[in-house]
């Protein structure tokens, strides 16, 4: 069984091998055909070191920082071939291919960046450190409990944007002899202000749920996904209800680590599909879409595991259900929300319908929604993040002068 999979294994890391190649080689020409970017032009950079298979982590920022562009001007740092390609066919923001350190440091050499924000705790940032005068700063991906979110490695950066108090209060508790006032700011959630799209299907009597599962995790400690313990009863007693609509947005990663969680989404698409064939009117979607945002504002209900996803399902202030992780060894944190969210277990995901309709009803669960909200975004009205993620940046870069000043005096 061993060799077997690390047959397998061997077998995907030549496939990627092939791929990369093929991607840096398109890149390339792509990029001939381009003028290069003048001199001077970009003050602010998002590094990017991954593959395609993270994009959804820079893309929900795409809004936020296309609006910054206006007053700092961005430019995104690619290290990837992959990661490159999709960013160039996405053409959302100006991207740079720097594969090499040699291409980073010409760059560098040619604009005034004065910060560099990071999406993610990819390892590879940190060959980006080594450039100081320039403020390295973490806009993470989501937010949520995960322990991902109090992570010493919030200490490599010079500061965090963060969500609101229940990030700080985290940061704090679990980081010794970090600054948690000086080194954060507090801006909300910058990408609810840019949600786009339209649902795929009329509205109509039925009840609309949003099943959102995570990927299954690299370590024990983070093994939060649902699609093995309870994504095929709950999709299957969904579809079997005849009144509800399901919108199955599975995470990008599901199936990367575990190929059994691959057969069990493989399952699940082939559910949705074969309702759908059976009744036209159903409608049902398997949402593997590079957006989120419309399916978090027109679901009635949505259902989703221990990640980003629960978060940003809260700002809505609309109905959700959390999926109880089977493993003993996932780490959740008890103190913030899941202390008090509606949990949904997978012997629970049978009685699936029930539960859905239970969290509709109740009154008391949605006034405690819009509680926590305030706790983990702070104002949420229209533009209030937007505009708190562009002070901050202006508050960096106001400093970034004081001190290039002094090192120039």
């Amino acid at each position: 069984m061993q060799a077997i999979n690390d047959a397998k294994k061997a077998y995907r890391l030549l496939r990627r091998a092939f791929a990369t190649r093929a991607a840096r080689e398109r890149v390339r020409r792509r990029l001939a055909t381009r003028e290069a970017f003048p001199p001077g032009v970009f003050r602010v950079a998002v590094y990017f070191a991954d593959t395609d298979v993270n994009m959804y982590q820079i893309r929900q920022w795409y809004g936020p920082l296309q609006q910054l562009s206006r007053r700092f001007p961005v430019v995104v740092l690619s290290r990837s071939p992959l990661g490159a390609e999709a960013l160039l066919r996405d053409d959302a923001l100006p991207t740079v291919f720097a594969p090499r350190i040699g291409d980073l440091e010409d760059f560098l050499a040619e604009q005034q960046i004065r910060i560099v924000l990071y999406v993610n705790q990819n390892t590879r940032n940190f060959r980006m450190f080594r450039y100081g005068r320039r403020w390295h700063v973490f806009i993470n991906h989501g937010e949520s409990d995960k322990v991902y979110m109090a992570s010493n490695q919030y200490k490599a950066y010079d500061h965090a944007f963060i969500a609101g108090e229940a990030a700080r209060d985290r940061l704090a508790d679990a980081l010794w002899d970090y600054d948690v006032d000086r080194r954060t700011s507090m801006i909300g959630r910058p990408q609810a202000d840019h949600l786009t799209g339209e649902p795929p299907y009329p509205r109509d009597d039925r009840t609309v749920v949003l099943y959102a599962p995570t990927w299954e995790g690299d370590r024990a400690s983070m093994s939060y996904g649902s699609v093995r313990s309870h994504g095929e009863t709950l999709v299957r007693q969904l579809l079997d209800s005849g009144r509800h609509r399901v919108i199955y947005r599975p995470h990008p990663r599901t199936g990367v680590m575990d190929d059994a969680y691959r057969a069990a989404n493989d399952r699940i698409v082939s559910m949705i599909s074969a309702a759908n064939a059976a009744d036209s009117t159903a409608q049902h979607v398997h949402d593997d879409g590079p957006d989120i945002g419309w399916q978090l504002t027109a679901s009635d209900v949505a259902i989703v595991d221990v990640s980003a996803m629960i978060y940003d399902r809260l700002a809505t202030g609309k109905p959700l259900l959390v999926t109880r992780p089977v493993s003993d060894e996932a780490q959740i944190d008890r103190s913030g929300y899941l202390s008090d969210c509606e949990w949904l277990t997978a012997e629970a995901a049978h009685y699936v319908v029930a539960e859905v309709e239970r969290v509709r009803a109740d009154e008391a669960a949605v006034a405690r929604l819009a509680r926590w909200s305030t706790r983990y975004f702070g104002d949420t009205s229209p533009g209030a993040a937007t505009a708190r993620f562009e002070a901050a940046v202006q508050r960096l870069s106001d400093a970034w002068e004081q001190y290039d000043a002094r090192g120039s005096a």
